[in-house]
């Protein structure tokens, strides 16, 4: 499967809003109680769903079962002016109970169709590995594999390993962020 440029892209930003979100300052982990918080301030951020789509999605984390696969896959490979609509995704997925009035809520918004297959698209991403294909040149060769059974691998060598590539996952992540932010007209983060 190949992923187009947008949807990765996308898919490191919203692994880093994701990111921010997790750890407080003293390490605890907070996603909960953000992601609950960020849900609560729903109406403002629909205002920025069309140019920051990773920064709202993460409202939606978890709040979708992937039922077909291969639709998913064919959708990640389009480009943000040829998207799927959201009635040719809906039936490849489950909404959790939980995020119907969400997602309800955001398919009254003009750009809500548009959001709502851009949100399960990452949220999609977010749920599977990237392939060598897939995968930014600046990110590890070796990295094929799922990243459970890599790190698994890596504590059965009593690797510090795993701890090194979740530092440089989480900085890559973090670099494209702030690059796609600095090519929308926001100031670098760093």
């Amino acid at each position: 499967m190949h992923i187009s440029s947008f949807f990765l892209e996308l898919r490191s930003a919203y692994q880093a809003e994701l990111d921010d979100l997790s750890f407080d300052s003293d390490g605890q982990n907070v996603l909960r109680k953000r992601l609950a918080d960020k849900r609560k301030e729903l109406d403002f951020l629909l205002q920025i769903m069309d140019l920051n789509p990773e920064m709202v999605a993460v409202v939606l984390h978890q709040a979708f079962q992937f039922t077909v696969p291969a639709v998913m896959d064919h959708f990640l490979t389009h480009n943000d002016d040829e998207l799927l609509a959201w009635k040719a995704l809906k039936h490849a997925l489950k909404i959790e109970p939980w995020a119907q009035p969400i997602v309800d809520k955001i398919l009254q918004e003009p750009m809500g169709e548009w959001f709502l297959s851009v949100a399960a698209a990452l949220e999609y991403m977010h749920t599977k590995p990237l392939s060598a294909a897939n995968r930014p040149p600046d990110a590890e060769d070796d990295e094929t594999e799922p990243r459970e059974a890599t790190a698994t691998q890596h504590a059965e060598e009593g690797g510090s390993r795993i701890e090194d590539d979740d530092e440089q996952d989480a900085q890559a992540r973090e670099d494209a962020g702030n690059d796609w932010l600095a090519e929308q007209g926001f100031d670098r983060k760093d």
